[in-house]
């Protein structure tokens, strides 16, 4: 006596089951790469002006300290990338007119003239994610990124 399963797969049905398809896979290219890492100098000198405007501004970094490290990085990799620090948090269908504008480079329009930012990076006192901070290490920011592509040590 077959089984159901035996039925299936030696009657009628044997070759009807498609095989299962997996995602195509992207390769990254080594100059995709490349261009992803930001330089440990970009790097350090993104966290040296958020550090000066948070001051001058009286603005706070979050109290999440992660949150502060990756708009760091993404200001450090679109400062490379376009040659303006675009504000990473937003999407743009062309990041290099968006950064020639200059309406989204940091500090924004929005935080500039309201202190509004939407990354979260530069915080009012009256904002309940704002800490105690207006300083960060590079070794926070380092660590806070480790394993997102982008971050190069030197």
């Amino acid at each position: 006596m077959l089984s159901c399963s035996s039925k299936l797969s030696t009657g009628a049905f044997a070759n009807t089951r498609k095989p299962m398809q997996s995602r195509p896979r992207r390769v990254v290219t080594r100059a995709e790469e490349e261009a992803a890492k930001v330089d440990f100098k970009s790097l350090e000198g993104m966290r040296k002006f958020s550090e000066q405007y948070a001051r001058r501004t009286g603005t706070y970094f979050c109290v999440d300290k992660s949150v502060t490290s990756v708009v760091i990085k993404g200001l450090a990799e679109h400062r490379d990338e376009l040659g303006a620090p675009l504000c990473p948090c937003r999407h743009y269908d062309d990041k290099a007119a968006e950064a020639k504008q200059g309406f989204w480079n940091c500090p924004c329009v929005p935080m500039r003239e309201r202190k509004e930012c939407h990354c979260m990076l530069f915080l009012t006192e009256d904002n309940d994610f704002r800490g105690e901070d207006q300083s960060i290490t590079i070794e926070e920011v380092i660590e806070s990124t480790k394993g997102m592509s982008g971050v190069q040590q030197t």
